[in-house]
């Protein structure tokens, strides 16, 4: 049986299809090569267009049948993973009603805020594990307020992943780990919030229907499976959030377990077997892919928004003709410290590790002498290892204490300017694998197919490639320092 495996990023959609008896990858592609653009209408805003994921998914499975590797009659099972907290609408015809509120907007930290106190700071906590914060459900709440003929046209809400896979089947559904991320879930009543949904005023009528994140969600409709060569009752088996599916690509299921992304954004994730959060909401929790009402699993997760975006913005500001493999060359020509040149990579809307504060991103000790773009390279790299220190901290503070961190060698974690600074600022080893989120996104398909016993032989192919273990904790804990006071400046 093959399994065909979709990712909704922030840049791009990529597809996978795999080979369940073997779990190796017969083919991948990507849609479109260059990355997608976020619209930002205002400071602070972040929007892009469902529509336009339809039909890069379309483009993206037509790109990978068109290579001839495999019989698309053999693809048993989909599964889909999706950038996390998107407000999506759709009308009663299924019409999408406005562009995407993606993850990294800011606008609805107000009725967040509001929310948090009007339910109450300890009952948010207890049940919520989070304040809503700008998550999906302020999000509407912000619809609600400032557009309020969208909003009462509103027959379903979704997260990017319903979505795609409403389009893929004409079905809409939805799951505990969706709704836990957009802060609709009550984790003490293990169902819907009364609490958010009467605080805001919606309707339970806008919720599809939840179901595990392991089932089935559809069939591919006849229509969509002949205009993308396919066959027509393909289940959908498997939807959840990036990151989520991140941790279960790399078999990061159990409780100590931990998992690191750096994309777009960048985030630490470590599961955990009780209902923990932070008493500021700084670090994140929600259900895990393998929650249920027998195990507890939550996933908790920093984010760092400001990743993979202040990589792309410094190589753009500086002419933009390097590749990242060139920019990483560059920066490992300077030494640690970069020479007193420091970033805070906080340029990409509200950071929760910062109390949902907007400081920006900023570049100290300039010296137009001894600074060159190889210096900004590294220096950037280095600012984004140090903010997983600071985030790391206070996952901590709260329980979470990683004997060793898994990642994918992907993205930052290509360049050992960055890899060497996160092991050596975090003190933390990291191990590092082959690790897609299409891939883990098809796998899943097969877990929720039954094709494996369970999530953990899904992954028994896993290889692990390298270990990265610190070497200077010392200096990197002083060069850390240094950047932190840089940071306590900008948070005065």
């Amino acid at each position: 049986m093959l399994l065909l495996g979709i990712d909704v990023g922030t840049s791009s959609i990529k597809v996978s299809v795999v080979d369940a008896a073997t779990q190796r990858t017969v083919a991948s592609a990507q849609y479109p090569e260059t990355e997608r653009e976020i619209i930002s209408l205002q400071a602070g805003w972040a929007e892009q267009s469902p529509e336009r994921w339809w039909q890069d998914v379309k483009e993206a499975i037509k790109k990978v049948n068109s290579f001839g590797f495999y019989n698309q009659g053999d693809i048993g099972a989909i599964g889909i993973s999706y950038q996390m907290h998107g407000l999506v609408l759709l009308d009663k015809e299924g019409a999408v009603l406005r562009n995407s509120i993606i993850w990294c907007d800011s606008r609805a930290i107000p009725y967040g805020e509001k929310a948090f106190h009007a339910i109450g700071e300890k009952e948010s906590l207890r049940s919520l594990l989070n304040s809503p914060g700008n998550f999906t459900a302020a999000k509407l709440a912000w619809v609600k307020e400032n557009e309020p003929e969208i909003f009462e046209r509103i027959h379903k809400v979704m997260l990017p992943g319903d979505f795609i896979a409403q389009r893929l089947t004409g079905e809409i559904t939805t799951t505990p780990s969706a709704l836990s991320e957009g802060i609709f879930w009550d984790f003490k009543e293990d169902k819907l919030s009364e609490d958010v949904m009467e605080h805001f005023g919606f309707s339970k009528a806008i919720i599809p229907s939840v179901q595990n994140v392991f089932s089935d969600h559809g069939h591919l409709s006849a229509a969509v499976a002949e205009e993308l060569s396919l066959k027509a009752g393909i289940p959908v088996t498997y939807k959840a959030g990036d990151q989520p599916n991140n941790a279960l690509s790399l078999n990061v299921l159990q409780p100590g377990e931990v998992a690191a992304t750096a994309g777009t954004s960048g985030v630490i994730y470590g599961v955990s077997d009780q209902l923990t959060y932070d008493n500021e909401s700084r670090v994140n929790s929600f259900a895990h892919v393998n929650h249920n009402e027998v195990d507890t699993r939550i996933g908790v997760l920093l984010c760092i928004n400001g990743t993979g975006i202040l990589n792309k913005w410094v190589r753009n500001i500086t002419g933009g003709t390097l590749s990242y493999p060139q920019m990483n060359e560059l920066a490992s020509s300077i030494k640690p410290g970069s020479d007193g040149l420091v970033m805070l990579p906080f340029g990409n809307g509200a950071e929760r590790i910062l109390n949902n504060r907007m400081i920006g991103a900023t570049i100290n000790n300039i010296d137009f002498n001894l600074h060159t773009a190889a210096h900004i390279y590294h220096a950037a790299q280095e600012g984004i290892a140090f903010a997983f220190r600071y985030g790391l901290d206070i996952m901590r503070e709260n329980g979470m204490q990683p004997q060793v961190i898994r990642a994918g060698k992907a993205n930052m974690f290509l360049s050992n300017v960055f890899a060497n600074a996160f092991v050596n600022a975090t003190g933390v080893p990291v191990e590092l694998y082959e690790c897609d989120g299409s891939v883990g996104a098809a796998l899943g398909a097969g877990i929720g197919i039954s094709y494996f016993a369970n999530a953990a032989e899904a992954f028994t192919s896993r290889e692990l490639l390298s270990v990265i273990n610190p070497s200077q904790p010392e200096l990197y804990n002083e060069l850390y320092q240094q950047w932190k006071d840089v940071l306590k400046a900008q948070l005065v």
